[in-house]
């Protein structure tokens, strides 16, 4: 990374965040921040002790005795939308733990987007557990900031939850947080009365229902969050970071293979140019309003905005497939998770963790599904009734096996994602196979500043 840039990029690490795409609640999601921020990643940078922390004692006591030395007071982050039910569960929780301490807790709006910024800026104002998207993590984790999941703590959470949203709250081997949810991320929301079933699998029905209709496709391929599925499904994958801990790497890739994919785009999209709006994922919803759009790529986060507008008439499918030389490829895109950590600068540290282990658990995670609309990282809530028979649910859970894990992100990746998608689509600019290789080349070493 050029020196002069590194230089900036540390010095404002807990100030700035940049935020480009809408997120669940009405926060953006996901993150991107300026860099990664350095620091101890074995004690908080605030106490500037042991990361790490036991609940219980052996009396039986799961606060380990904190509630002996008087009252207990902690302070919960949730986004706006989650307020209601946040604050009732966290009610029950003071109840259910009384016996062992007077416990208050106040709940704060605070949006997943922009936790990790604050609590990085100042951690001693920050709430004790507060929700972050997954892509937070690494830089959390570098500067000390979260309690590490250790002993039976855990194993609960590996035990309770889908294994890649156990992998999103991992790194180094370690777990450092609490899976809240399995949905932050998006698949193919459209007007059953213009799309249907069949159509909804593949790009090319996708375009063919739109044409017949009159109807737009939305998709905002100049946002690297959505633009980066030409890229994954292009067999381009990320792979974390160098050595450095702050330069994207990738793994290997079959280059033919990439330019075949990339050309497969760009020739659909730039056929169907009149039935195709790059624009605003917000674009989706308002365009089903005004009945001039029937199918766009939306996010978890306005599910419930498509459902409201369209009624019966909403449908919602996994990313539909491309045919690249004869053979429908799935669209791979990327897939995060909101977790819940435990403030490594909290003064109740096993309460905090109790209260982060209840508000991630199988009552908690049923209650959003069914009141908010959540999807769960809960491998029991994740196989229930509520979602079975939740049609955008079920997409969006079933999306995710075909996803690239939101997590070992850099903060240079996200604007060169968004040209190289702007230039797959743009019917205006053809391009061939030497214009791809050289867009990937160039898309690559701009996302590692080379």
């Amino acid at each position: 990374m050029n020196k002069t840039k590194r230089f900036c990029a540390i010095a404002l690490a807990a100030m700035m965040a940049v935020t480009a795409f809408a997120g669940c609640g009405g926060t953006p999601q996901p993150t991107t921040t300026t860099t990664t921020t350095g620091g101890d990643t074995t004690a908080s940078a605030a106490t500037g002790g042991d990361t790490t922390a036991t609940t219980g004692d052996d009396t039986g006591d799961p606060l380990g005795g904190e509630g002996a030395a008087g009252p207990i007071s902690l302070k919960v982050w949730g986004p706006d939308a989650a307020q209601a039910i946040l604050k009732e569960q966290c009610a029950k929780f003071s109840e259910n733990m009384k016996a062992y301490g007077d416990i208050t807790i106040e709940v704060v709006p605070q949006g997943e987007a922009d936790s990790a910024v604050q609590v990085l800026t100042d951690s001693a104002a920050a709430a004790d557990v507060f929700g972050f998207a997954c892509d937070n993590l690494d830089k959390l984790v570098t500067a000390g900031a979260l309690l590490e999941v250790t002993g039976a703590d855990k194993d609960y959470v590996t035990n309770i939850n889908s294994e890649a949203s156990v992998a999103a709250a991992t790194k180094n081997g370690s777990v450092w947080a609490y899976p809240e949810t399995g949905d932050n991320s998006y698949c193919l929301v459209y007007n059953k009365d213009y799309v249907s079933e069949e159509q909804a699998k593949t790009l090319e029905g996708v375009f063919e229902a739109c044409k017949a209709a009159n109807k737009k496709f939305v998709m905002d391929a100049g946002n690297g969050y959505y633009s980066c599925l030409f890229m994954f499904t292009s067999g381009i994958k990320i792979d974390g970071f160098e050595e450095d801990g702050e330069t994207q790497k990738f793994s290997d890739y079959d280059e033919d293979k990439a330019v075949k994919t990339m050309l497969a785009f760009h020739k659909l999209f730039t056929e169907n140019k009149d039935f195709f709006l790059n624009g605003e994922v917000t674009k989706v919803v308002d365009g089903f309003k005004s009945d001039t759009v029937a199918a766009g790529f939306d996010g978890s986060w306005n599910f419930s905005n498509a459902k409201s507008t369209l009624g019966d008439k909403a449908g919602f499918a996994t990313l539909p497939t491309i045919n690249v030389d004869g053979e429908d490829v799935p669209i791979v895109n990327m897939f995060g998770y909101k977790l819940l950590g435990v403030n490594a600068a909290t003064l109740y540290p096993n309460t905090a963790i109790e209260l982060a282990k209840y508000l991630s658990g199988e009552e908690c995670q049923m209650q959003r599904a069914e009141q908010l609309n959540w999807g769960p990282s809960n491998k029991v809530v994740s196989e229930s009734d509520t979602i079975k028979n939740d049609q955008a649910l079920s997409a969006i859970l079933a999306q995710s096996a075909s996803s690239v894990p939101q997590v070992g992100i850099a903060a240079t990746f996200w604007t060169p994602v968004g040209t190289f998608g702007n230039k797959v689509v743009d019917a205006d600019n053809p391009i061939d196979e030497a214009a791809c290789k050289e867009i990937i080349k160039t898309t690559i070493a701009n996302i590692r500043d080379e």
